[in-house]
Protein backbone atom coordinates (compact mmCIF):
# COMPACT_ATOMS: atom_id res chain seq x y z
CA UNK A 1 0.00 0.00 0.00
CA UNK A 2 2.66 2.38 1.11
CA UNK A 3 4.42 1.80 -2.40
CA UNK A 4 1.07 2.24 -3.91
CA UNK A 5 1.06 5.85 -2.95
CA UNK A 6 4.27 6.89 -3.76
CA UNK A 7 3.60 5.61 -6.53
CA UNK A 8 0.58 7.96 -6.84
CA UNK A 9 2.09 11.07 -5.78
CA UNK A 10 5.34 10.33 -8.20
CA UNK A 11 3.01 9.62 -11.09
CA UNK A 12 0.88 13.39 -9.81
CA UNK A 13 4.22 15.07 -9.50
CA UNK A 14 5.48 14.50 -13.44
CA UNK A 15 2.08 15.33 -14.50
CA UNK A 16 2.26 18.49 -12.83
CA UNK A 17 5.57 19.64 -14.08
CA UNK A 18 5.12 18.52 -17.51
CA UNK A 19 1.54 19.66 -17.84
CA UNK A 20 1.47 22.48 -20.79
CA UNK A 21 -1.13 24.33 -18.56
CA UNK A 22 1.17 24.17 -14.97
CA UNK A 23 1.57 27.64 -13.80
CA UNK A 24 4.81 28.19 -12.16
CA UNK A 25 5.34 31.82 -9.86
CA UNK A 26 8.31 33.26 -10.33
CA UNK A 27 10.41 34.33 -13.66
CA UNK A 28 9.90 37.08 -15.95
CA UNK A 29 7.90 37.90 -19.14
CA UNK A 30 9.72 40.54 -21.38
CA UNK A 31 7.39 42.65 -24.19
CA UNK A 32 8.70 43.74 -27.37
CA UNK A 33 6.79 47.03 -27.36
CA UNK A 34 6.09 49.74 -30.35
CA UNK A 35 6.71 52.52 -28.06
CA UNK A 36 8.20 53.87 -25.27
CA UNK A 37 5.90 55.42 -22.09
CA UNK A 38 5.32 59.36 -22.99
CA UNK A 39 4.96 59.97 -18.73
CA UNK A 40 4.08 58.29 -16.02
CA UNK A 41 1.95 60.41 -15.04
CA UNK A 42 -2.29 58.54 -16.09
CA UNK A 43 -3.78 61.87 -16.21
CA UNK A 44 -1.23 63.80 -18.33
CA UNK A 45 -1.28 62.08 -22.05
CA UNK A 46 -3.62 60.70 -24.47
CA UNK A 47 -1.83 57.74 -25.76
CA UNK A 48 -3.01 54.30 -26.08
CA UNK A 49 0.29 53.02 -26.03
CA UNK A 50 1.47 54.72 -23.12
CA UNK A 51 -1.81 53.58 -21.50
CA UNK A 52 -0.78 49.95 -22.48
CA UNK A 53 2.30 50.16 -20.24
CA UNK A 54 0.54 52.08 -17.35
CA UNK A 55 -2.50 49.69 -16.62
CA UNK A 56 -0.37 47.37 -15.60
CA UNK A 57 0.80 48.94 -12.75
CA UNK A 58 -2.39 51.21 -11.79
CA UNK A 59 -5.87 49.75 -11.78
CA UNK A 60 -9.29 51.92 -12.28
CA UNK A 61 -12.78 52.37 -10.55
CA UNK A 62 -13.78 49.95 -13.58
CA UNK A 63 -11.97 47.80 -15.87
CA UNK A 64 -12.62 45.66 -19.53
CA UNK A 65 -12.66 42.39 -19.24
CA UNK A 66 -11.51 40.41 -22.93
CA UNK A 67 -15.44 40.50 -24.03
CA UNK A 68 -15.03 44.59 -23.88
CA UNK A 69 -17.26 44.60 -20.85
CA UNK A 70 -17.51 46.67 -18.25
CA UNK A 71 -16.85 45.38 -15.12
CA UNK A 72 -15.85 46.39 -11.23
CA UNK A 73 -12.15 46.39 -10.61
CA UNK A 74 -10.98 48.99 -7.52
CA UNK A 75 -15.34 49.51 -7.06
CA UNK A 76 -16.79 46.78 -5.42
CA UNK A 77 -20.22 48.04 -7.25
CA UNK A 78 -22.03 50.91 -8.88
CA UNK A 79 -25.54 51.98 -9.61
CA UNK A 80 -26.40 55.22 -11.65
CA UNK A 81 -29.75 57.00 -9.71
CA UNK A 82 -30.54 58.80 -12.61
CA UNK A 83 -29.57 60.42 -15.65
CA UNK A 84 -26.45 62.93 -14.40
CA UNK A 85 -25.65 60.64 -11.08
CA UNK A 86 -23.80 57.73 -10.64
CA UNK A 87 -22.97 55.88 -7.35
CA UNK A 88 -20.16 53.57 -7.14
CA UNK A 89 -19.17 51.45 -3.17
CA UNK A 90 -15.22 51.52 -3.36
CA UNK A 91 -13.43 47.74 -2.67
CA UNK A 92 -12.04 47.67 0.80
CA UNK A 93 -8.10 46.47 1.66
CA UNK A 94 -6.72 48.00 -1.19
CA UNK A 95 -3.37 49.33 -1.04
CA UNK A 96 -1.40 51.46 -2.87
CA UNK A 97 2.17 49.93 -3.63
CA UNK A 98 3.65 52.62 -0.79
CA UNK A 99 1.13 50.45 1.40
CA UNK A 100 -1.21 53.43 2.37
CA UNK A 101 -4.60 52.46 2.04
CA UNK A 102 -6.98 53.61 -1.02
CA UNK A 103 -10.17 55.33 0.11
CA UNK A 104 -12.30 57.61 -1.39
CA UNK A 105 -9.98 60.88 -1.15
CA UNK A 106 -8.18 59.37 -3.61
CA UNK A 107 -10.79 58.39 -5.93
CA UNK A 108 -11.48 62.02 -5.27
CA UNK A 109 -8.36 63.55 -5.64
CA UNK A 110 -7.82 61.82 -8.98
CA UNK A 111 -10.54 62.98 -10.77
CA UNK A 112 -10.73 66.50 -9.80
CA UNK A 113 -6.85 66.16 -10.71
CA UNK A 114 -8.43 65.34 -14.36
CA UNK A 115 -11.84 67.98 -14.61
CA UNK A 116 -10.85 70.69 -12.53
CA UNK A 117 -8.68 73.50 -14.87
CA UNK A 118 -4.92 73.75 -14.30
CA UNK A 119 -4.54 70.93 -11.73
CA UNK A 120 -0.77 69.67 -13.51
CA UNK A 121 1.19 72.52 -12.54
CA UNK A 122 -0.58 74.90 -13.98
CA UNK A 123 -2.41 72.87 -17.06
CA UNK A 124 -5.41 71.32 -17.60
CA UNK A 125 -5.03 67.58 -18.28
CA UNK A 126 -5.17 66.34 -22.15
CA UNK A 127 -8.01 63.47 -20.26
CA UNK A 128 -10.47 66.08 -19.32
CA UNK A 129 -12.55 65.77 -22.66
CA UNK A 130 -12.55 61.55 -21.62
CA UNK A 131 -14.49 62.24 -19.04
CA UNK A 132 -17.77 64.22 -20.19
CA UNK A 133 -19.92 66.34 -18.44
CA UNK A 134 -18.74 64.84 -15.10
CA UNK A 135 -18.62 68.03 -13.51
CA UNK A 136 -18.10 66.63 -9.69
CA UNK A 137 -16.94 63.74 -7.65
CA UNK A 138 -18.51 63.60 -3.87
CA UNK A 139 -17.22 61.66 -1.26
CA UNK A 140 -20.21 59.96 0.68
CA UNK A 141 -17.90 57.67 2.95
CA UNK A 142 -14.29 56.41 3.74
CA UNK A 143 -15.57 53.81 0.55
CA UNK A 144 -18.45 55.73 -1.48
CA UNK A 145 -18.15 57.96 -4.05
CA UNK A 146 -20.65 59.77 -6.07
CA UNK A 147 -19.99 60.80 -9.97
CA UNK A 148 -22.15 64.09 -10.98
CA UNK A 149 -22.65 65.63 -14.49
CA UNK A 150 -23.15 68.33 -15.65
CA UNK A 151 -25.53 66.96 -18.54
CA UNK A 152 -26.60 63.63 -19.82
CA UNK A 153 -23.40 61.85 -21.25
CA UNK A 154 -24.83 58.30 -21.79
CA UNK A 155 -21.66 56.97 -22.57
CA UNK A 156 -19.92 57.40 -18.72
CA UNK A 157 -19.48 54.65 -17.59
CA UNK A 158 -17.69 53.29 -21.37
CA UNK A 159 -15.43 55.97 -20.61
CA UNK A 160 -14.43 55.48 -16.99
CA UNK A 161 -11.82 52.44 -17.72
CA UNK A 162 -9.30 54.84 -19.50
CA UNK A 163 -8.86 56.53 -15.81
CA UNK A 164 -6.29 55.05 -13.29
CA UNK A 165 -6.38 56.16 -9.66
CA UNK A 166 -3.56 57.77 -8.19
CA UNK A 167 -2.43 57.96 -4.71
CA UNK A 168 -3.19 61.55 -3.12
CA UNK A 169 -0.80 61.92 -0.83
CA UNK A 170 1.76 60.86 -3.23
CA UNK A 171 0.96 63.26 -5.52
CA UNK A 172 0.97 66.08 -2.83
CA UNK A 173 4.26 64.92 -1.36
CA UNK A 174 6.30 64.55 -5.46
CA UNK A 175 3.95 66.60 -7.14
CA UNK A 176 3.23 66.32 -11.50
CA UNK A 177 6.78 65.89 -11.76
CA UNK A 178 7.50 63.76 -9.53
CA UNK A 179 4.17 61.49 -10.76
CA UNK A 180 5.67 62.05 -14.41
CA UNK A 181 8.62 59.54 -13.47
CA UNK A 182 7.43 57.53 -10.69
CA UNK A 183 4.49 55.37 -10.00
CA UNK A 184 2.58 54.61 -6.94
CA UNK A 185 -0.47 53.01 -7.94
CA UNK A 186 -2.76 49.81 -6.73
CA UNK A 187 -2.14 47.40 -10.12
CA UNK A 188 -0.19 43.97 -10.17
CA UNK A 189 3.23 45.15 -10.77
CA UNK A 190 5.15 48.54 -9.60
CA UNK A 191 7.76 50.07 -11.31
CA UNK A 192 11.24 49.56 -10.97
CA UNK A 193 13.27 51.10 -13.50
CA UNK A 194 12.93 53.26 -16.53
CA UNK A 195 15.42 53.95 -19.22
CA UNK A 196 13.45 56.28 -21.77
CA UNK A 197 13.79 54.63 -25.22
CA UNK A 198 14.89 51.70 -24.30
CA UNK A 199 13.16 49.79 -21.53
CA UNK A 200 10.87 49.88 -18.39
CA UNK A 201 11.26 47.37 -15.80
CA UNK A 202 8.15 46.50 -13.48
CA UNK A 203 8.20 43.66 -10.43
CA UNK A 204 5.09 41.94 -9.11
CA UNK A 205 3.40 43.86 -6.15
CA UNK A 206 2.99 41.28 -3.24
CA UNK A 207 0.36 43.24 -1.75
CA UNK A 208 -1.83 43.46 -4.63
CA UNK A 209 -5.82 42.86 -3.60
CA UNK A 210 -6.00 40.56 -6.51
CA UNK A 211 -7.75 42.75 -9.47
CA UNK A 212 -11.23 42.41 -10.75
CA UNK A 213 -13.38 39.86 -9.20
CA UNK A 214 -15.31 39.43 -12.24
CA UNK A 215 -11.99 38.49 -14.26
CA UNK A 216 -10.63 35.57 -12.33
CA UNK A 217 -8.21 34.22 -11.46
CA UNK A 218 -7.86 37.21 -8.85
CA UNK A 219 -4.37 37.69 -6.72
CA UNK A 220 -1.07 38.41 -7.37
CA UNK A 221 0.39 38.85 -10.45
CA UNK A 222 2.09 35.29 -11.53
CA UNK A 223 5.81 36.02 -12.39
CA UNK A 224 8.18 38.21 -10.46
CA UNK A 225 9.31 40.60 -13.60
CA UNK A 226 7.80 42.09 -16.45
CA UNK A 227 10.40 44.09 -18.99
CA UNK A 228 8.93 45.91 -21.80
CA UNK A 229 11.76 46.66 -24.28
CA UNK A 230 11.40 49.17 -26.93
CA UNK A 231 11.63 48.24 -30.30
CA UNK A 232 9.80 50.71 -32.80
CA UNK A 233 10.91 48.69 -36.02
CA UNK A 234 9.13 45.85 -37.07
CA UNK A 235 11.32 43.71 -38.28
CA UNK A 236 13.55 44.03 -35.36
CA UNK A 237 10.58 43.37 -33.13
CA UNK A 238 9.74 40.18 -35.55
CA UNK A 239 13.52 38.74 -34.65
CA UNK A 240 13.72 38.93 -30.90
CA UNK A 241 10.26 37.26 -31.08
CA UNK A 242 11.70 34.81 -33.08
CA UNK A 243 14.93 34.65 -31.08
CA UNK A 244 13.71 34.37 -27.99
CA UNK A 245 14.93 37.81 -26.44
CA UNK A 246 11.12 38.40 -25.90
CA UNK A 247 8.06 36.75 -25.58
CA UNK A 248 5.35 39.10 -26.70
CA UNK A 249 5.04 41.46 -29.39
CA UNK A 250 2.46 44.29 -30.82
CA UNK A 251 2.22 45.51 -33.97
CA UNK A 252 2.75 42.47 -35.89
CA UNK A 253 2.99 43.07 -39.65
CA UNK A 254 1.13 41.01 -41.62
CA UNK A 255 3.70 39.46 -43.67
CA UNK A 256 5.00 38.17 -40.79
CA UNK A 257 2.76 36.54 -39.77
CA UNK A 258 3.34 33.14 -41.70
CA UNK A 259 7.13 33.64 -40.31
CA UNK A 260 5.87 33.48 -36.49
CA UNK A 261 3.36 30.92 -37.37
CA UNK A 262 6.12 28.46 -38.52
CA UNK A 263 8.11 28.61 -36.10
CA UNK A 264 8.22 26.13 -33.91
CA UNK A 265 8.41 28.57 -30.61
CA UNK A 266 5.94 31.04 -31.77
CA UNK A 267 2.28 31.41 -32.42
CA UNK A 268 -0.04 34.32 -34.02
CA UNK A 269 -2.38 35.54 -31.53
CA UNK A 270 -5.60 38.53 -32.31
CA UNK A 271 -8.37 39.87 -31.34
CA UNK A 272 -11.08 42.56 -33.29
CA UNK A 273 -9.48 45.90 -33.28
CA UNK A 274 -11.04 49.00 -32.63
CA UNK A 275 -8.33 51.32 -34.21
CA UNK A 276 -9.40 53.16 -37.58
CA UNK A 277 -6.92 54.21 -40.07
CA UNK A 278 -6.67 56.98 -42.39
CA UNK A 279 -4.76 58.96 -44.21
CA UNK A 280 -4.58 62.40 -42.57
CA UNK A 281 -4.67 65.22 -45.46
CA UNK A 282 -4.50 68.85 -44.27
CA UNK A 283 -7.29 70.74 -45.00
CA UNK A 284 -5.92 73.90 -44.51
CA UNK A 285 -3.78 74.66 -47.21
CA UNK A 286 -3.69 73.88 -50.72
CA UNK A 287 -3.60 71.01 -52.09
CA UNK A 288 -6.04 69.52 -49.82
CA UNK A 289 -7.87 72.15 -48.96
CA UNK A 290 -9.43 71.57 -52.41
CA UNK A 291 -12.29 68.59 -51.89
CA UNK A 292 -11.52 67.38 -55.66
CA UNK A 293 -8.35 66.68 -54.75
CA UNK A 294 -9.45 64.72 -51.58
CA UNK A 295 -11.86 62.67 -53.74
CA UNK A 296 -8.88 62.09 -56.32
CA UNK A 297 -6.70 60.77 -53.24
CA UNK A 298 -9.90 58.51 -52.42
CA UNK A 299 -9.83 57.00 -55.84
CA UNK A 300 -6.07 56.54 -56.41
CA UNK A 301 -5.69 54.02 -53.14
CA UNK A 302 -6.12 50.78 -53.71
CA UNK A 303 -7.12 50.01 -50.37
CA UNK A 304 -8.57 46.43 -51.44
CA UNK A 305 -5.11 45.48 -52.85
CA UNK A 306 -3.65 46.63 -49.57
CA UNK A 307 -5.49 44.95 -47.12
CA UNK A 308 -5.44 41.86 -49.40
CA UNK A 309 -1.61 41.98 -49.62
CA UNK A 310 -0.04 43.22 -47.17
CA UNK A 311 -2.53 43.06 -44.32
CA UNK A 312 -2.81 39.42 -45.21
CA UNK A 313 -7.04 40.07 -45.41
CA UNK A 314 -6.23 40.83 -41.66
CA UNK A 315 -8.53 44.23 -41.47
CA UNK A 316 -11.68 45.29 -42.67
CA UNK A 317 -12.08 48.16 -45.57
CA UNK A 318 -14.01 51.10 -43.90
CA UNK A 319 -16.21 53.98 -46.26
CA UNK A 320 -15.91 56.19 -43.17
CA UNK A 321 -14.46 56.91 -39.85
CA UNK A 322 -16.31 54.42 -37.70
CA UNK A 323 -15.92 50.55 -37.03
CA UNK A 324 -18.97 48.60 -38.36
CA UNK A 325 -19.09 47.70 -35.09
CA UNK A 326 -19.47 50.86 -33.59
CA UNK A 327 -22.95 52.46 -32.24
CA UNK A 328 -24.26 54.30 -35.03
CA UNK A 329 -22.35 53.32 -37.59
CA UNK A 330 -23.88 54.06 -41.45
CA UNK A 331 -23.61 50.81 -43.59
CA UNK A 332 -25.20 52.82 -46.63
CA UNK A 333 -21.97 55.10 -47.03
CA UNK A 334 -20.46 55.54 -51.19
CA UNK A 335 -17.27 53.63 -51.37
CA UNK A 336 -14.54 55.22 -53.47
CA UNK A 337 -13.47 51.85 -55.37
CA UNK A 338 -10.03 52.16 -56.72
CA UNK A 339 -10.00 54.34 -59.90
CA UNK A 340 -7.01 56.20 -60.88
CA UNK A 341 -8.56 57.66 -64.34
CA UNK A 342 -11.13 59.14 -62.22
CA UNK A 343 -8.75 60.48 -59.90
CA UNK A 344 -6.45 61.59 -62.94
CA UNK A 345 -9.87 63.17 -64.46
CA UNK A 346 -10.33 65.07 -60.61
CA UNK A 347 -6.80 66.12 -60.19
CA UNK A 348 -7.13 67.58 -63.65
CA UNK A 349 -10.40 69.84 -62.73
CA UNK A 350 -9.02 70.38 -59.62
CA UNK A 351 -6.17 72.80 -61.27
CA UNK A 352 -3.76 69.52 -61.18
CA UNK A 353 -3.25 67.92 -64.13
CA UNK A 354 0.42 67.16 -63.72
CA UNK A 355 -0.31 66.20 -60.08
CA UNK A 356 1.82 67.99 -57.33
CA UNK A 357 4.49 66.84 -54.69
CA UNK A 358 3.66 66.22 -51.21
CA UNK A 359 5.66 64.27 -48.20
CA UNK A 360 3.50 61.43 -46.41
CA UNK A 361 4.30 60.62 -42.63
CA UNK A 362 4.67 57.67 -40.75
CA UNK A 363 5.76 56.04 -38.01
CA UNK A 364 8.17 53.01 -38.39
CA UNK A 365 5.56 50.44 -38.28
CA UNK A 366 3.20 51.50 -40.71
CA UNK A 367 6.11 52.22 -42.84
CA UNK A 368 5.88 49.56 -45.57
CA UNK A 369 2.29 50.52 -45.32
CA UNK A 370 2.36 54.13 -46.34
CA UNK A 371 4.73 53.25 -49.24
CA UNK A 372 2.27 51.01 -50.94
CA UNK A 373 -0.02 54.08 -50.54
CA UNK A 374 2.67 56.84 -52.56
CA UNK A 375 3.51 54.05 -54.73
CA UNK A 376 -0.48 54.34 -55.94
CA UNK A 377 0.00 58.04 -55.76
CA UNK A 378 2.26 57.65 -57.70
CA UNK A 379 0.55 56.15 -60.55
CA UNK A 380 -1.83 59.19 -60.70
CA UNK A 381 0.96 61.97 -60.72
CA UNK A 382 1.55 62.57 -56.97
CA UNK A 383 4.95 62.47 -55.88
CA UNK A 384 4.76 61.54 -52.27
CA UNK A 385 8.07 60.34 -50.32
CA UNK A 386 7.84 58.78 -46.97
CA UNK A 387 9.24 60.11 -44.11
CA UNK A 388 9.16 58.01 -41.28
CA UNK A 389 9.18 59.52 -37.72
CA UNK A 390 9.16 58.46 -33.62
CA UNK A 391 5.30 59.25 -33.14
CA UNK A 392 6.54 61.49 -29.75
CA UNK A 393 7.41 63.55 -32.56
CA UNK A 394 5.20 63.47 -35.37
CA UNK A 395 2.47 63.67 -33.21
CA UNK A 396 2.75 67.26 -31.40
CA UNK A 397 3.76 68.60 -34.86
CA UNK A 398 0.67 67.76 -36.44
CA UNK A 399 -1.93 69.63 -33.45
CA UNK A 400 -0.07 73.03 -34.27
CA UNK A 401 -1.96 75.28 -36.36
CA UNK A 402 0.79 76.48 -38.06
CA UNK A 403 1.67 73.06 -38.91
CA UNK A 404 3.60 73.45 -42.68
CA UNK A 405 2.80 68.81 -42.53
CA UNK A 406 0.82 67.49 -45.73
CA UNK A 407 -0.21 64.04 -45.46
CA UNK A 408 -0.06 61.75 -42.16
CA UNK A 409 -1.03 57.69 -42.36
CA UNK A 410 -1.85 57.25 -38.91
CA UNK A 411 -5.16 55.67 -36.69
CA UNK A 412 -7.29 56.46 -33.48
CA UNK A 413 -8.34 53.82 -31.31
CA UNK A 414 -11.91 53.75 -30.02
CA UNK A 415 -12.26 50.85 -27.74
CA UNK A 416 -15.95 52.57 -26.49
CA UNK A 417 -17.15 51.54 -29.80
CA UNK A 418 -18.72 54.43 -29.30
CA UNK A 419 -18.77 57.77 -31.77
CA UNK A 420 -17.66 59.91 -28.82
CA UNK A 421 -14.23 58.46 -28.56
CA UNK A 422 -13.71 58.80 -32.64
CA UNK A 423 -15.92 61.64 -33.99
CA UNK A 424 -15.75 63.91 -31.64
CA UNK A 425 -11.79 64.41 -31.11
CA UNK A 426 -10.54 63.78 -34.77
CA UNK A 427 -13.34 65.22 -37.29
CA UNK A 428 -15.17 67.99 -34.86
CA UNK A 429 -13.70 71.79 -35.16
CA UNK A 430 -10.65 72.07 -32.94
CA UNK A 431 -10.68 68.29 -31.39
CA UNK A 432 -7.68 67.73 -29.85
CA UNK A 433 -6.90 64.86 -32.71
CA UNK A 434 -8.24 66.72 -35.28
CA UNK A 435 -4.87 66.74 -37.29
CA UNK A 436 -6.26 67.59 -40.98
CA UNK A 437 -8.07 70.63 -39.54
CA UNK A 438 -11.15 69.94 -41.25
CA UNK A 439 -14.24 72.56 -39.81
CA UNK A 440 -17.77 71.79 -40.86
CA UNK A 441 -20.36 73.66 -38.60
CA UNK A 442 -23.27 71.00 -39.80
CA UNK A 443 -21.51 68.07 -38.50
CA UNK A 444 -19.99 70.00 -35.24
CA UNK A 445 -23.76 70.62 -34.32
CA UNK A 446 -24.72 66.57 -34.87
CA UNK A 447 -21.51 65.29 -33.09
CA UNK A 448 -22.83 67.64 -29.87
CA UNK A 449 -26.50 66.76 -30.05
CA UNK A 450 -25.86 63.06 -30.14
CA UNK A 451 -22.81 63.68 -27.25
CA UNK A 452 -26.37 64.38 -24.78
CA UNK A 453 -28.91 62.55 -26.43
CA UNK A 454 -30.23 59.91 -23.98
CA UNK A 455 -32.49 58.45 -26.89
CA UNK A 456 -30.32 56.44 -28.55
CA UNK A 457 -32.49 55.91 -31.57
CA UNK A 458 -31.55 59.62 -32.39
CA UNK A 459 -28.02 59.22 -30.94
CA UNK A 460 -28.01 56.73 -33.97
CA UNK A 461 -29.36 58.69 -36.42
CA UNK A 462 -27.25 61.81 -35.71
CA UNK A 463 -24.33 59.93 -35.93
CA UNK A 464 -25.23 58.16 -39.46
CA UNK A 465 -25.94 61.58 -40.43
CA UNK A 466 -22.77 63.15 -39.57
CA UNK A 467 -21.12 60.02 -40.99
CA UNK A 468 -22.58 60.89 -44.44
CA UNK A 469 -21.56 63.99 -44.80
CA UNK A 470 -18.07 63.24 -43.84
CA UNK A 471 -18.28 60.58 -46.57
CA UNK A 472 -19.01 63.73 -49.01
CA UNK A 473 -16.09 66.06 -47.98
CA UNK A 474 -13.53 63.03 -47.38
CA UNK A 475 -11.52 65.20 -44.55
CA UNK A 476 -9.21 62.42 -44.63
CA UNK A 477 -9.19 58.52 -46.71
CA UNK A 478 -10.21 56.05 -44.66
CA UNK A 479 -8.79 53.38 -44.90
CA UNK A 480 -9.31 49.94 -42.85
CA UNK A 481 -10.29 48.94 -39.51
CA UNK A 482 -6.96 46.11 -38.69
CA UNK A 483 -7.25 43.16 -36.53
CA UNK A 484 -4.66 43.34 -33.90
CA UNK A 485 -1.79 40.91 -34.20
CA UNK A 486 0.29 39.82 -31.64
CA UNK A 487 3.39 37.17 -32.00
CA UNK A 488 3.51 35.03 -28.84
CA UNK A 489 5.78 32.36 -27.20
CA UNK A 490 4.91 29.19 -26.46
CA UNK A 491 5.92 29.50 -23.14
CA UNK A 492 3.83 32.13 -22.40
CA UNK A 493 0.12 31.08 -20.48
CA UNK A 494 -2.48 32.99 -19.49
CA UNK A 495 -2.64 35.77 -22.03
CA UNK A 496 -4.97 36.74 -24.02
CA UNK A 497 -5.17 39.65 -26.10
CA UNK A 498 -7.48 42.27 -26.24
CA UNK A 499 -9.71 44.83 -29.07
CA UNK A 500 -8.75 47.82 -26.75
CA UNK A 501 -4.93 47.19 -27.34
CA UNK A 502 -4.49 46.56 -23.74
CA UNK A 503 -1.44 43.87 -22.60
CA UNK A 504 -2.58 42.83 -19.37
CA UNK A 505 -0.72 40.61 -17.56
CA UNK A 506 -1.54 40.28 -14.45
CA UNK A 507 -2.79 36.68 -15.13
CA UNK A 508 0.52 35.95 -17.58
CA UNK A 509 2.63 32.86 -16.48
CA UNK A 510 5.91 30.62 -17.80
CA UNK A 511 4.77 27.65 -19.21
CA UNK A 512 7.22 25.13 -17.18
Amino acid sequence: MKKLIMLSVALCTLFLFNHPLFATGGDEIVIGFTSDALTMDPANHRARTTETILRDMYDGVVVRNNQMEVVPQIAESWKQLDTLTYEFVIRKGIKFHSGDPLTAEDIKFTFDRIIKEGQIDGQTSPRKSLLGSLKEVKILGPYKVRFILAEPWPVFPAFLPWQEVVSKKFVEKVGSKGLATQVNGTGPFKLVEWIRGNRIVMERFDGYYGGASAIPPVGKAKVDRVIWNIIPENASRVAALLSGDVDIINDVPSHSVRQIELNPNTKIMSANGTRSNFLVLNNTRPPFDNKKVRKAMCYAINTDLIIDKILNGNATRLNGILSPDAFGHNPDLYEYKYNPEKAKALLKEAGYPDGFKVELDVVASRKDLAEAVSANLADVGITAPVRVWEKSVIRPDWKKPEKKRDMYLTDWGNGSLDPVGLMTPVLRSGGRGNFSGYSNSKVDALIDKAVVEIDRKKRAAYYREAEAILNDDVPMVFLWLPREIYGVSNRIGGWQPKADSQINLHDAYIIK
